[in-house]
This record gives C-alpha cells, structure tokens and sequence, in this order.
C-alpha cells in the first residue's frame, strides 16, 4: 500500500507540473480526487490490510488525500492569477495614447428650418397643434369647404386608406380641430408631415407642412401680410419684401399667393427668380366663412387668415439646394455642410 501511495505520489506530482488550464486541473481532480479517483481506490483498497494495520494506513492515506487537496488548491489560485494576469493584459488601456475622436452629429436643414420657423411665429404668440396624419375625409376636405368634385380628392392626388380615411395631404385638418375645441381668440401653427401623389425634381409623395391660422374680431388681409413680411424676414433677409397676387383656395376667400423678392439678386432678375425678380413661397388668405360655419364660429363676428407653408420649399430656397430628392437621400457629404 506504501509503495503504491509513493508511485501515486509521484504521478500526481508529475500531472501537477503539466496543468496549465482550468480544464486540465479539472481533470487531475477527477482522476486523483475524484469519487472515482485514485485516491478512492486506495480507500477501497484498505479491506485487503491486516486488521491491525488499518487504522494506521487509514491514516496515511487521509493524510496522502490532505497533500493532494492542498496542491489543488494551490494550483487552482495559481490559474486563477494567471486568468486575472492574462485578462489584464487584455484590458490594458494606454492612457497616453491619443483618443478617437468621434464626428459630431447636426440637425437635419429641414429640422433647421422648422425651428426657425417656429421661432418666428411663436415670438408673434402663436401656439403649435400636432394633428393626425391619418386624416378621415371630413378634417381632410368636406370641413374645409373643398367641392366634392374637387381634382385634390382624386386618387391620382391623394393616398386614400378606404373611401373615409386617407393620408393628410396638408395640415389644414388641424385647424378644424383646434376651432371645434377652441373658442376664438385663436392663434395656432400646425407643422407636420403631409402626403400628396407628387414626385419630381421639387416634390415629394412625402414633404413636411407648416399652416398658420389666426381667428379673432377684425381680422384682414393685411394681418396675413404683415406676419408673413416679418416672417420672410427673419428667415432669408431683412431686404426681403413680400408681394400679394389673387390666387383661388376652396378654404380661403379671398385668396392669394405670397412671393418675396428675390434674396439672390435683389429683385433685379437672376436664374433663381426666372429673371422676375419675385419667388413664389407660400399660400394663404381670409378663412372663408363656410369654413367657420363648420366649426360653430359665426363669421360675422369672428374673421380669421390661414396660411400654408412648404418647409421644403423655403429650405431649399434659404440653401440654394435644386432637388427635393437630396433632403432624403441621408448622404452624409450633403448633410453635414449644414452643421451648426
């Protein structure tokens, strides 16, 4: 039994000395330490001794077992440092190397845009109403006095969902709500993504909508024009003026069309202003009283003026960009010349 805890012994040492993994000192303890290890066996092997002498080599064999337990554990904190050594090697970070510097990020110009816009218009103390943009037909155009026979309700025009719901196509549905839930004074800026079937060069199945309306006793044309000159203003330049041209919209009466004068040039004609010297931007004009009528407000005591503003349009203007199509592309060498 001696010489077999020596040879043991011996061997045990020899496996010790080649563990270098916590999957090779599992093993050596399977195969020495193990239920079904070596030193099992020697236990077992203790019904074969003299009587007398097995409580002394009982004794020896526990002590053998106590030897073997320590080198373990000897050997599994040696592997645990050699882990920790090796994952620190990993982890190890040069303070003294440069930093990565990662690109700072910037709005959208359409982003840039709105805010400007809404800066304006909220220093004149108007209010932002965020609508559905999954509009039913009665917000859409019936409320807004546009004809049934109207070309806008065609389906080449317009994203219908089913015969009653469709996709906006302008913001204006907004302003039908805000006056059914609000009595007049009003004074409300609706911004928000519209849908029409259009795609060129200069629009978009899918472009953002700023609209403006103002509801009070002695509203006229000639509030809508001096917002909108302050608005221009402050948006392209001080010189900018703005001029009023006749125009039709089934919401508005009477209607018109706004053009500034062109920024480029100074109004002196150049390729941007076709050589007129105006540049056309927005719609707008006296809400017509049958739209009133639908919303409860009586028009002989209450006027209003509504206006309706590509936010495309005036970024593409503002930045001299001649296709819509580049708004969405998400092309960084275009996006990032707009960083602030």
């Amino acid at each position: 039994m001696e010489e077999r805890i020596r040879a043991l012994r011996e061997q045990m040492e020899q496996r010790l000395s080649q563990v270098d993994s916590k999957e090779k000192l599992a093993a050596f303890w399977q195969d020495f330490l193990g239920k079904k290890g070596s030193i099992a066996d020697l236990m077992k092997g203790l019904g074969a001794v003299a009587k007398e002498d097995r409580p002394a080599m009982g004794k020896v064999i526990n002590e053998f077992k106590a030897f073997a337990e320590k080198q373990y554990e000897a050997m599994s904190e040696k592997m645990e440092q050699m882990e920790m050594a090796a994952r620190n090697r990993l982890e190890a970070v040069d303070i003294t190397l440069p930093g990565t510097k990662r690109p700072l990020g910037g709005l959208h110009p359409l982003s840039i845009v709105r805010d400007e816009m809404i800066n304006v218009f909220a220093g004149m103390g108007f209010e932002i109403f965020d609508g559905p943009e999954i509009e039913d037909d009665d917000h859409n155009f019936t409320r807004l006095n546009v004809p049934k026979d109207h070309p806008s309700r065609d389906m080449q025009d317009t994203f219908y969902l089913d015969s009653e719901w469709l996709l906006r196509t302008q913001t204006s549905g907004g302003q039908i709500r805000v006056m059914d839930m609000e009595k007049p004074p009003i004074k409300v800026l609706s911004p928000g993504r519209v849908f029409r079937s259009d795609s060129d060069a200069t629009h978009s199945p899918m472009f953002h909508q700023m609209e403006g309306l103002v509801v009070d006793r002695n509203i006229t044309l000639c509030d809508l024009q001096g917002m909108l000159d302050k608005f221009v203003k402050q948006i392209f330049d001080d010189s900018v003026r703005t001029r009023l041209r006749p125009s039709y919209f089934p919401f508005t009466e009477p209607s018109v069309e706004v053009d500034v004068s062109c920024f480029e040039c100074g109004g002196k004609g150049c390729s941007l202003c076709k050589h007129t010297g105006w540049i056309e931007v927005l719609g707008g004009g006296v809400v017509h009283p049958h739209v009133l009528e639908n919303c409860g407000i009586d028009p002989s005591v209450y006027s209003g003026i509504a206006f309706g503003i590509g936010i495309e349009r005036i970024t593409m203007l503002k930045y001299g960009i001649n296709n819509i199509g580049l708004l969405f592309e998400n092309d960084l060498r275009f996006l990032k010349q707009f960083r602030e």
